[in-house]
């Protein structure tokens, strides 16, 4: 339990949640532009898998990111209606694919904790950080991470 002191005192931090393979996740909100359900998705021939394909999302072409395949899972069910963050690096838009979306969390900043050893590495390496709640562990994207798409070897060259 917080005590009014440290709230007072501490930072806050929210967080749009989202949920992608069964495991939450949160998205710093000042990085989280739209949320948007993706239609007419084009495919980006000789794209990565990870690259969902291209969108037009109001006027912007927004190159949309499957994170299950970005996490190394599977793909979802056919059916599954699949929705989108919009976020922004660089000037350029992205929308990442996600199962779905969750709520607000605004939750105290001095809670997040570094990334616990046994989390999944493919989490880990996208991952700025853990909140503890209730039951569950809420993983904090680095969305700068996880938008860097080129292989460091590639990067280098």
């Amino acid at each position: 339990m917080t005590s009014t002191s440290e709230i007072s005192d501490g930072a806050m931090a929210e967080y749009v949640t989202a949920v992608i393979g069964g495991q939450l996740f949160g998205l710093p909100i000042s990085r989280v532009q739209d949320v948007f359900m993706p239609e007419r998705l084009t495919r980006v021939p000789l794209a990565s898998g990870e690259i969902a394909g291209v969108l037009n999302l109001r006027g912007r072409i927004v190159t949309v990111i499957d994170m299950r395949a970005r996490l190394g899972l599977p793909k979802a069910d056919s059916g599954q209606v699949m929705m989108a963050v919009g976020v922004d690096l660089r000037g350029e838009s992205y929308g990442l694919l996600i199962d779905q979306i969750g709520e607000v969390l605004r939750l105290p900043e001095a809670s997040r904790e570094d990334n616990p050893v046994n989390l999944d590495p493919r989490m880990a390496k996208l991952a700025g950080g853990v909140h503890r709640l209730d039951g569950q562990l809420m993983v904090v994207l680095d969305v700068d991470r996880v938008l860097e798409l080129m292989p460091k070897a590639a990067a280098a060259a």
